[in-house]
């Protein structure tokens, strides 16, 4: 028998725990401009990562370590003014937080003041540790991730699936539990293998938000210029492309470049 889900007419870290124990799947996409985060908010999405990837999608950069602390704070203030609903959560990004965890304070309050975003997101488990304590007890909600961490691609040498040895899935575990020991809300599993992923979930009372692992998981996040199909060259296993934004698009500009040049536009009734 179905269950009525509740209605939320804001999404907040509470609701996320709520969604977990109601068996209700969160659904996360990124956003990094206003027109973006409007049109995603309206459609009802739960979670709006203003992501690092940015670094990639909007400026074009081979990773995301180039982004700075100013640059998240630009995308994340103009996707928070679009935002009625979404729980919004800002990355922090690469040398904002790993080696000092004073600076990792000041990074995650200048993003939280100047910004106006929810929460921040940061990877790592252990290692980070005393910079995740230092952002909870300032009252700051953390989200974790965990398995490929995109900020540590020059450590990894590639971006494959992570966590399939033994070793690397027993701290990947550990490292997972400790997060929820510290007061992170969430936790971000990107690219591990379904079943680990699925038992990371089970074993955690915070959501675990998965992206290419699998659906065992409390719910999924995608860049969303991915699954609109407004990229074409990453196609990995775990993307499914909702629109193919690419083409359409270009078509369209190339139908606008023939209509211009032939004076078709603008017409009559596109003249003042």
């Amino acid at each position: 028998m179905s269950t009525a889900k509740k209605e939320y007419k804001r999404v907040t870290v509470k609701s996320l725990t709520e969604m977990k124990h109601s068996n209700e799947k969160i659904s996360m996409l990124t956003a990094y401009d206003y027109t973006m985060a409007k049109i995603i908010d309206s459609a009802g999405i739960d979670v709006i990562l203003v992501g690092d990837s940015a670094s990639n999608v909007m400026a074009g950069h081979e990773t995301t370590l180039p982004i700075t602390l100013d640059q998240m704070i630009y995308h994340a203030s103009s996707v928070v003014r679009a935002v009625d609903r979404a729980l919004v959560v800002v990355d922090l990004p690469f040398g904002s937080y790993q080696s000092d965890p004073k600076e990792a304070l000041r990074s995650a309050i200048r993003i939280m003041k100047e910004s106006g975003g929810h929460s921040v997101k940061l990877e790592g488990g252990s290692e980070v540790k005393d910079s995740i304590k230092r952002i909870l007890h300032a009252g700051i909600p953390v989200m974790g991730h965990l398995g490929l961490t995109p900020q540590s691609i020059y450590k990894f040498g590639t971006y494959t699936v992570r966590a399939k040895e033994k070793a690397e899935a027993e701290k990947l575990k550990e490292d997972a539990l400790l997060l929820e020991k510290w007061g992170c809300f969430a936790l971000v599993l990107e690219k591990v293998p379904a079943s680990l992923a699925q038992e990371v979930a089970e074993s955690l009372t915070i959501p675990v938000i998965g992206i290419g692992a699998g659906s065992g998981v409390d719910g999924q996040v995608l860049v969303s210029h991915d699954m609109f199909g407004m990229t074409h060259e990453f196609n990995p296993r775990f993307l499914r492309r909702y629109l193919n934004l690419y083409d359409d698009m270009g078509n369209a500009v190339s139908q606008y470049v023939k209509d211009v040049k032939s004076v078709d536009f603008p017409n009559d009734k596109e003249q003042y």
